[in-house]
């Protein structure tokens, strides 16, 4: 059973906890909602601010980091399959990019109140964390639908596509008649919240501040937002004040040591946990995506040897990769959890990786590389590869120009770094949905392999411009005059 569900373009917070019941937010006017009279219940509100659906799953399938196994190998699901093959999947199940637009809308809604409560509100500068919180929260849900259900920013160019729609107040209606604007519209905006929030943030505003919009969190967004708008200064900026002192080595995955030496089931206990430094940001997500461990559209034999053949170091990645049965494989970084809300009831989730100062330290490479600052570029790869090859040899294995030219067989330099920083993003975030933003912000062409009854491979490829690459919005949005993409 999906926990919430929207009949129209979002919900609407009714409750300072979200996920706990089933009932549809926009059932009738929400105007009996709870009274904010405290920095307290502020705080309380602004912390379901956040998608409690992910984007694992149809950012995954959709991706190059998706194959299709041999008849036979794994099962079939339409949660995989559907994005797969860039269909749209009807409704919005678990798991899908329907379920993660009412997600986002449900968060944004939960922000507006919260906004709104403060200025109705007077309390005083104690509320001010909480409402940078809730606005730089607000842009990050709007920026992901942006990411898949908008076309990409163009840099220097019109931008006038539809965008999506940005909301910026709690409705008092149960339908109301919304504008999707235009992809510049939308960045303008996205931009606007995370630099009035910014500012406002503080980390000794929480309990446990993995789980919210700290300076930290903040800044490692704004790396990933600004590399999409292609403001490359800005993205070095935010990337060097992610990390305390602005070390990155002892703030990444310590893939070749401390978590290539767990057991399984200590690595996938540990790989989420608060106390990894690297998670910057993460996020509880209703999901069953761990039931799903052996799609027949998944890692398979073609994807696994990302992590059993040399990269350009030379040496083969120490990533986990665990193998469920024959062609069936899985990275490990998800545990399975269950929130009960009865005896016997309630609904499996996920804590999900938001940001990690893995991927803000990509995010900066990529901002040398586009400056042309070549050595800024390869000191952050090699820092990237130091926790991610076992007995790394900073004088044998260290990436260089000329050993970027000869495996790639690419003669541009800032080409050439860019080739291996976004293969290295591939790798490592692998079940992540990472490599789907570097997909369409870059433009690459997707290839997938099928198979035929018979067992004939043949392959389709979905490039740039096609409308495929955006996900479909949920049919509801339609009884709020907002117009799906096109097909």
């Amino acid at each position: 059973m999906k926990i919430i569900k929207s009949i129209a373009i979002l919900s609407t917070v009714t409750v300072l906890v979200s996920l706990q019941s089933c009932k549809k937010y926009l059932d009738e006017v929400p105007d009996n909602r709870t009274e904010i009279t405290t920095v307290a219940k502020v705080a309380q509100l602004t912390a379901t601010a956040y998608p409690t659906a992910h984007y694992i799953t149809f950012a995954e399938a959709a991706s190059d980091n998706t194959e299709e196994k041999e008849k036979g190998v794994g099962s079939l699901n339409e949660a995989w399959d559907k994005p797969y093959y860039w269909e749209d999947l009807s409704g919005t199940p678990t798991n899908s990019a329907g379920s993660y637009w009412n997600g986002c809308y449900e968060a944004i809604a939960a922000a507006n109140q919260a906004l709104q409560a403060i200025q109705d509100g007077n309390f005083g500068d104690a509320v001010l964390p909480y409402k940078g919180e809730a606005l730089v929260a607000r842009a990050y849900a709007h920026f992901m639908l942006a990411v898949f259900f908008a076309k990409p920013y163009e840099k220097g160019g019109a931008n006038s596509s539809p965008g999506i729609p940005y909301v910026t107040e709690p409705e008092t209606q149960p339908i109301k008649q919304y504008s999707r604007g235009t992809v510049q519209e939308t960045y303008d905006k996205i931009k606007k919240d995370l630099e009035e929030g910014l500012p406002l943030l503080s980390a000794s505003a929480y309990t446990v501040p993995k789980y919210h919009f700290t300076p930290s969190a903040a800044h490692a967004f704004a790396s990933r937002f600004y590399l999409f708008l292609g403001e490359w200064q800005k993205v070095i900026d935010h990337a060097n004040l992610t990390v305390p002192g602005n070390d990155f080595v002892n703030n990444m995955r310590p893939v070749s040591t401390t978590l290539y030496e767990m057991t399984n089931n200590d690595f996938r206990a540990n790989y989420t946990k608060t106390e990894q430094r690297t998670a910057i940001m993460l996020g509880n997500a209703y999901s069953t995506y761990t039931y799903e461990n052996t799609p027949n559209h998944g890692i398979g034999n073609k994807l696994v040897t990302m992590f059993t053949s040399p990269n350009v170091t030379g040496k083969i990645l120490a990533n986990k990769v665990y193998q469920w049965s024959a062609g069936n494989y899985n990275t490990l970084k998800y545990l399975y959890y269950f929130f009960y809300t009865g005896p016997g009831i309630g609904f499996p989730y996920l804590v999900v990786p938001l940001l990690t100062a893995d991927e803000t330290l990509m995010n900066r490479a990529e901002a040398y590389a586009q400056l042309g600052l070549n050595d800024a570029a390869l000191k952050d790869i090699n820092d990237f590869m130091k926790v991610r090859i076992r007995g790394y040899n900073a004088n044998t294995d260290v990436v260089t120009l000329a050993k970027i030219k000869v495996f790639y067989n690419i003669d541009d330099p800032k080409e050439g770094l860019i080739r291996t920083i976004l293969d290295s993003k591939k790798a490592e975030f692998l079940e992540e949905g990472i490599r789907w933003m570097d997909i369409v912000r870059t433009g690459i062409t997707v290839r997938h392999n099928v198979y035929s009854n018979v067992g004939v491979e043949s392959f389709m490829e979905l490039k740039p411009g096609d409308p495929r690459r955006l996900f479909q919005l949920p049919t509801e949005v339609k009884l709020s005059g907002v117009e799906q993409n096109p097909r």
